[in-house]
C-alpha cells in the first residue's frame, strides 16, 4: 500500500473512531499530494465540523456540493444544499440560507420521492412558523412527513413533523399538546437517527421557544437533556458551547452573575460565525447582568456586539437610557422594536412598557398591561403571568390603588419566588415597600425594603427604580408621599428615616422638598394640604 493510501485509509479510521483531528490532519496531508475524493472530502467537512471549525466545513461543504451537481448526483447535491441552508440560517444569514434552500429545491423537482424533500418540507414548515409566524404550513408539513417517514424508514422526518407540530401548537395556545410533539421529537435525536446539525437544531428551537415564553423549568430540562447529548459526542461540538450559553441564561436568572460575566464573554465569541443568534443572546444576557450592576459602559458594550449579530438588543438597550433618566427615548425604542415583533417576542417588552409609561401615558400602559395579560393567560408560563402580574401592579400603583397593587404584587413575588428569579423578586419588594408605605404601614414597608436591598447586595445589584418619577398631587414623588404619610402618622424625622430606610438627613432633605412643591412652611400645615388632596386617605384592605 502506497503512503498516501496508507494516510487515507488512517484517516478514515480515525474518523470512524470519532478522532476528529488525527482524520482531519490525516486527509489534509494526502489533499496535499492528489485531490481528495468526494467521499473523503465530505469526511474532512464533517471532521471540521465537529472540532468546531464551522467555516471550513461550510466551504468544503460548498465544493462538496458543485461536484456532486457536476456529477448529476442530484439527490446528494440536494441533501448538502439543505444542510448548508441550515447552516447559513443559523449564522444570522437569511439571505445565503434562502439561497442554498432555493438550489436545493431545483434539484429536487425533477426527482421522485426522497427522503430529502422531507428536509425541504421541514425547512419550508419552520421558516413559515418562525420568520412569518404562520402555522399552517408547518401543521401542513408535520402531516406529509410522518407520511413520508413510514415510506421512506427515515425516523428522522418523524422527528421533523413532531417538532412542527409541537411548535404550531405551542403558538396556537396548545402548550400542553404541543410539549407532548417536542418530546416525541426528541426521541430519534437521543436515538441517534438524525443528524447532528439536523439534531441540533431541534434542541435549539424547543429550548429558544422556551426562553421566549420565559418558561425557565422547561428550559432547563431541555438544556440538560442537550448537555447529555453532547457530553456523548464531542467536547469542541458546537452544541456543546449553545448548550453552555443556555446554562448560563438559566443562571443568569437564578442570580449567579459573576459566574455569567466570567464564562459568557467566551462562549458568545466562539460561537459568532458557527451560531449568531445564540451568541447575540449571549452578549444580550451579559449586557442586561452588567446594567444591573450599574456598568453602564460594560452593558452598551455588550448590548453593540449583540446589535452587530443582527439582534436590536431590547429591552436591554432601552432599559439602559431609563436607568440615566432618558425616559422618552427609551420608550420611543421599546415602541420602535414593539412593531417588529410577534405575539412572544412583544411579551418580553410589554412589562418595561408599562412599568414606564404607567405615570406618563396610563391609557397606553393600561392597553399594554391587558396585551401582557391576555398573552399570559394564552400561553399559561409561570414567567408570563409573573410579568403580568408585576404590569398590573405597576399600573394599580400608579393610579394610587393600593390594595389592588399589593394583591398583584404579591401574586408576582410568589412567582418569582417559585422560579428563582431573585432579581425580578427584588424590584417586586421595592414596589411592596411603596405600597406598604402608601397603606400607612411603615414597618412592614421597612421589612420589604430591607428584603429588596438584601437581595441587591447579594447579587451586586444597584437599585434602580424608575417609579420614582411617578407624581402625586402638587408633583410629589411616591418617596416624598411615603415621608408625608410617615408625617400625618405623627413621625418624626428619626423614625421617618428608620421607617423607610434612609439616613435622618435624606428625610430631612425629602421634607424640606414637599415644604417647597406644595407651598407650606410647617409639619401641621402639611398634614392639612395631606388630607385636603387625599393623600390621608386609608383604603380598605
Amino acid at each position: 500500500m502506497s503512503q498516501e493510501l496508507q494516510q487515507l485509509s488512517e484517516a478514515r479510521d480515525a474518523y470512524a473512531r470519532g478522532e476528529w483531528g488525527v482524520a482531519r490532519r490525516g486527509l489534509e496531508l494526502a489533499g496535499q499530494d492528489a485531490p481528495l475524493s468526494s467521499g473523503d472530502l465530505e469526511i474532512l467537512s464533517r471532521s471540521a465540523w465537529w472540532l468546531g471549525d464551522v467555516q471550513s466545513s461550510m466551504s468544503l461543504s460548498e465544493q462538496i456540493f458543485h461536484r456532486l451537481a457536476d456529477e448529476h448526483q442530484h439527490q446528494a447535491a440536494a441533501r448538502t444544499a439543505l444542510t448548508l441552508s441550515l447552516q447559513w440560517g443559523v449564522r444570522g444569514n437569511l439571505a445565503v440560507s434562502s439561497a442554498w434552500l432555493n438550489r436545493a429545491r431545483r434539484l429536487l423537482e425533477d426527482l421522485p420521492e426522497v427522503p430529502e424533500h422531507g428536509y425541504l418540507l421541514y425547512v419550508e414548515g419552520n421558516d413559515a412558523l418562525n420568520l412569518e409566524g404562520d402555522p399552517g404550513p408547518a401543521l401542513a408539513s408535520s402531516v406529509r412527513l410522518k407520511e413520508m417517514s413510514q415510506r421512506h424508514d427515515a425516523p428522522e422526518l418523524e422527528g421533523f413533523a413532531h417538532l412542527l407540530a409541537g411548535l404550531a401548537a405551542v403558538r396556537t395556545g396548545q402548550a400542553s399538546r404541543g410539549f407532548q410533539e417536542l418530546d416525541e421529537a426528541m426521541l430519534p435525536v437521543m436515538a441517534g437517527q438524525v443528524p447532528a446539525e439536523w439534531g441540533g437544531d431541534i434542541y435549539c428551537s424547543v429550548i429558544h421557544l422556551c426562553y421566549e415564553m420565559a418558561d425557565f423549568a422547561r428550559m432547563r430540562a431541555w438544556t440538560d437533556a442537550l448537555s447529555t447529548w453532547c457530553a456523548g459526542l464531542s467536547e469542541s461540538f458546537m452544541y456543546t458551547g449553545i448548550a453552555h450559553v443556555h446554562e448560563l441564561q438559566l443562571l443568569s436568572a437564578e442570580g449567579n452573575w459573576a459566574r455569567v460575566e466570567a464564562e459568557m464573554p467566551r462562549e458568545a465569541e466562539r460561537l459568532r460565525n458557527a451560531q449568531s443568534w445564540i451568541a447575540a443572546d449571549g452578549y444580550c444576557e451579559l449586557g442586561e447582568i452588567r446594567r444591573r450592576r450599574g456598568n453602564a459602559t460594560g452593558a452598551e458594550a455588550a448590548f453593540a456586539l449583540a446589535c452587530g449579530l443582527g439582534v436590536d438588543a431590547q429591552p436591554g438597550r432601552a432599559l439602559l437610557q431609563a436607568d440615566s433618566g432618558m425616559t422618552e427615548a427609551a420608550v420611543e425604542a421599546l415602541r420602535g422594536a414593539l412593531a417588529d415583533r410577534g405575539t412572544l417576542g412583544r411579551a418580553r417588552l410589554l412589562l418595561p412598557l408599562v412599568e414606564l409609561l404607567a405615570p406618563r401615558e396610563p391609557g397606553a400602559a393600561a392597553a399594554h398591561c391587558t396585551e401582557l395579560e391576555r398573552t399570559a393567560a394564552f400561553y399559561g408560563t409561570p414567567g408570563f403571568q409573573a410579568w403580568a402580574h408585576q404590569a398590573r401592579g405597576a399600573l394599580m400603583m400608579a393610579e394610587r390603588r393600593w390594595p389592588e397593587a399589593l394583591v398583584e404584587l404579591e401574586a408576582a413575588a410568589r412567582s418569582y419566588r417559585s422560579l428563582r428569579m431573585r432579581y425580578e423578586l427584588s424590584r417586586v419588594h421595592e414596589r411592596l415597600a411603596s405600597v406598604r408605605a402608601a397603606l400607612g404601614e411603615p414597618g412592614v414597608a421597612e421589612a420589604e425594603r430591607a428584603t429588596a436591598a438584601a437581595i441587591r447586595n447579594q447579587l451586586g445589584a444597584v437599585n434602580v427604580s424608575w417609579e420614582t418619577a411617578t407624581k402625586a398631587p402638587g408633583g410629589l414623588t411616591l418617596r416624598e408621599v411615603e415621608v408625608l404619610r410617615c408625617v400625618l402618622a405623627g413621625a418624626s424625622n428619626r423614625q421617618i428615616a428608620n421607617a423607610l430606610t434612609i439616613s435622618e438627613k435624606t428625610a430631612g432633605r425629602h421634607l424640606a422638598n414637599i415644604f417647597t412643591k406644595i407651598g407650606v412652611s410647617s409639619r401641621t400645615a402639611a398634614a392639612a394640604w395631606a388630607h385636603q388632596h387625599g393623600l390621608a386617605e386609608r383604603p380598605e384592605a
